[in-house]
């Protein structure tokens, strides 16, 4: 015993047995989970579906297992997203539209509510690992900041990895990607392309678990930017789709109507609807025009097509790890096709944005630049409407073109004998994919979690429908609004409203389809039942009582606007702030002041950026000239001034006027002393793209093409000050985001 101490019996380790408490542990045989989600991709774009786009990949998980023809989504990405994961209606979530915008009201928050436990939350418990790769858009676009708040990114919504991009779409070629809670450079990869480097990632990430925790769960959410604009992909894949498509949209939608009937897909007696409003015949058009059109769509059906192929690498690698067997691999769209390429088709959608069309002669000199990185492209309106073949109208509407979208599942372990490449014709919701994996793995959604009380999932499972075909939907009720259209399918009818912008809800002319005999919603029966339709009607208005969808938004006044800073004071170091979380200088008057110190020998370099080369704005000096680029898409302003860069400290202003609704006068000071003017005739207004802002330097695709990025600066900068102003002629404000939005 030693001289000073007392050990008491039963003190150490050696005398004691540890505990070890059991980690969660899923029980042998669960199966992984892999939710693959595309962008704008319309009803008949994939071949399974219909289609002479090459998905060689889709097609054999479709060959091996289901592919549904009457799944629903809400007609719009957050909100499709937010139902997907979290097993709930999008309004009662509180995403009723975009991530973009808190509106003020429970239903359109921007953001999913705490209550409403997401599917890799109530995952992890259960033994799961859950990552999330590529587009996310769910939290607010105000929060995605260095200086958050965090509590809504993924890794704070149950997903343990996150590697991707925050906002609603993204350039493929040189993409703002965020890693975990931090954004990041892109890598220094020769041809880099943002959607094989999301499917390196769910590789790596799907190798390292299986190599160390071989019986351990899965669920990788693996959204892609594809279908969604811009439509970037490598020249000899558009080449190859050109004499494809030259056959046009009307010959397109024909040809994949007769192979969806061959499939068994539709039944034999749909009809094509008449061509959507605004959409003149193929042949009508002229030679220019075909020629552009055939451009647009060949780039959008090669960007498929490469995604495919590195869908194709993923099953490879979960076949590697033995684990394609029993993973529930998932396929589907978030929406139907998009509206947004309007009805030209866009180089530059930054100008849909605006508002703001190109001619037909300015797009046709760069048609062979389509696809490349300095252009924002999507196709015009009759692409779009023969990817939604056989249903009408598009992406952001409650018709079938918004909200009927392919859904493909594949589980060889899991499916019954004889069912691969059968398909289900059940009526069913994006928000009922949560359930469904939830009643698979055998687990129910906890009441409570994180101390906070759940709401009870809204879905209906799906699995009901593997093993039995014939059986009637479980679904009975499923309600639709986006943007003032509605929705209510019930019991195999249909109600449907198109809303009008800017005019009461009560004008809307409400719509009446039965679906049983009626896939293309191609008949109006309003005038032949008309207490049908006043049924449901009154059975949507409970629905939107219910779920939060009320009150709408009607567009009738501008919508709420979160208040935003007027004054801001920039310090060097600042890098990679997303433009929703920078100073909001569209349409608005502002100053930009800094504050730099010349050395011995003089300087160059980006003082302040915010934007890309798709538009924003750049503050830089070079070639001993301080200059300011404005870049409105496609009309870029600039001033270059030679000025004395005397060693010492010095002051640069820009200065934005507005003087119009649409436009205003730029000055640019050096010392307070006017160095140069310039009259802006469109300013940007309400869009900004994706790359960010920078002090000192311009990170990603560059403002300017008079400098390299990312261009540092050479000398000191002390700060920056930027001022939003208030004698502004006109709304004071960031104008309404209308990028998914359709409000033109």
């Amino acid at each position: 015993m030693g001289k000073y101490e007392d050990i008491r019996p039963g003190s150490t380790m050696a005398e004691n047995t540890p505990v070890y408490p059991p980690l969660p542990t899923a029980p042998a045989g669960t199966p992984n989970i892999v939710f693959c989600v595309f962008d704008d991709v319309g009803f008949s774009d994939f071949g399974c579906y219909g289609s002479e786009i090459a998905t060689p990949n889709i097609d054999r998980l479709a060959a091996g297992g289901l592919r549904y023809s009457n799944f629903h989504t809400t007609s719009l990405c957050s909100p499709t997203r937010a139902s997907l994961l979290s097993g709930m209606n999008h309004h009662a979530v509180g995403m009723g539209s975009l991530a973009n915008y808190d509106y003020g009201f429970d239903g359109y928050r921007g953001h999913i509510r705490k209550d409403a436990a997401l599917l890799p939350e109530v995952l992890r418990p259960l033994g799961f690992n859950s990552w999330a790769v590529g587009k996310w858009h769910l939290t607010p676009m105000h929060h995605i900041g260095p200086a958050g708040p965090f509590d809504l990114w993924p890794t704070q919504r149950g997903f343990d990895r996150y590697y991707g991009f925050m906002d609603g779409a993204m350039n493929q070629w040189d993409p703002f990607l965020t890693e975990d809670n931090h954004h990041i450079a892109k890598p220094d990869k020769e041809g880099y392309h943002l959607t094989e480097d999301l499917v390196d990632k769910s590789v790596s990430l799907i190798a390292n678990q299986k190599s160390l925790a071989p019986n351990k769960p899965f669920f990788l959410y693996l959204a892609f930017g594809a279908g969604h604009s811009p439509h970037h992909v490598r020249k000899e894949l558009i080449d190859a789709y050109v004499p494809i498509f030259e056959k046009g949209w009307d010959v397109t939608r024909d040809e994949r109507i007769a192979r969806q009937k061959a499939m068994g897909l539709i039944p034999q007696d749909t009809v094509l609807p008449p061509r959507n409003p605004g959409v003149r015949a193929w042949d009508e058009l002229s030679g220019d025009e075909k020629r552009l059109y055939v451009r647009f769509q060949a780039a959008y059906a090669a960007m498929l097509t490469h995604t495919d192929e590195q869908i194709g690498r993923l099953i490879a690698a979960l076949e590697m790890v033995g684990q394609l067997t029993n993973t529930i691999f998932m396929v589907m769209s978030d929406n139907g096709a998009s509206q947004e390429g309007t009805v030209n088709g866009t180089l530059n959608q930054g100008r849909y944005f605006e508002r703001t069309k190109f001619d037909l002669d300015d797009t046709l000199r760069y048609i062979d630049e389509i696809g490349e990185t300095q252009w924002f492209n999507n196709y015009p309106l009759g692409w779009a409407m023969a990817g939604n073949t056989p249903c009408k109208f598009y992406k952001q509407n409650t018709h079938g073109g918004g909200v009927r979208d392919p859904l493909v599942l594949h589980w060889p372990a899991g499916f019954p004998e004889n069912s691969a490449g059968t398909i289900r014709h059940q009526f069913h919701h994006v928000s009922d994919l949560a359930p469904t994996m939830l009643e698979i793995i055998g687990a129910e959604k906890p009441q409570e979690m994180g101390g906070v009380k759940q709401m009870t999932m809204h879905g209906t499972s799906m699995k009901y429908t593997f093993a039995q075909p014939g059986e009637p939907t479980r679904k009975r009720v499923q309600h639709f609004e986006m943007l003032g259209h509605r929705g209510l399918v019930m019991d195999g009818w249909k109600a449907v409203a198109m809303h009008k912008y800017r005019t009461p809800l009560d004008e809307d002319e409400w719509e009446l389809y039965n679906l049983n005999e009626d896939f293309s919603e191609a008949h109006n029966l309003a005038d032949q039942y008309p207490d049908k339709l006043r049924e449901l009607i009154a059975v949507w208005w409970e629905e939107a009582a219910k779920y939060k969808v009320l009150p709408i938004e009607d567009g009738l006044k501008s919508p709420n606007k979160r208040p935003v800073e007027r004054f801001f004071r920039l310090w060097p170091g600042t890098e990679r702030i997303p433009s929703d979380n920078s100073p909001q200088l569209m349409n608005t008057s502002h100053r930009i002041t800094a504050h730099i110190v010349v050395p011995q020998g003089g300087c160059e370099g980006v003082i302040y950026k915010d934007g890309d080369q798709w538009g924003g704005y750049s503050m830089f000096i070079q070639n001993g000239e301080v200059c300011y680029r404005y870049h409105f898409p496609q009309e870029p302003h600039d001033i270059r001034t030679k000025v004395n860069l005397t060693p010492g400290e010095h002051t640069i202003t820009w200065e934005f006027m507005k003087t119009t609704r649409t436009g205003g006068t730029g000055t640019l000071h050096f010392n307070e002393q006017l160095i140069g003017e310039v009259e802006i005739p469109q300013m940007i207004r309400g869009w900004m793209p994706f790359n960010g802002m920078d002090v000192g330097c311009d990170n990603g695709s560059r403002v300017s093409p008079s400098y390299v990025s990312p261009f540092r600066f050479t000398g000191e900068i002390r700060f920056i000050d930027v001022e939003l102003l208030s004698n502004t002629p006109g709304p004071d404000a960031k104008v309404h985001h209308d990028s998914e939005m359709g409000k033109q």
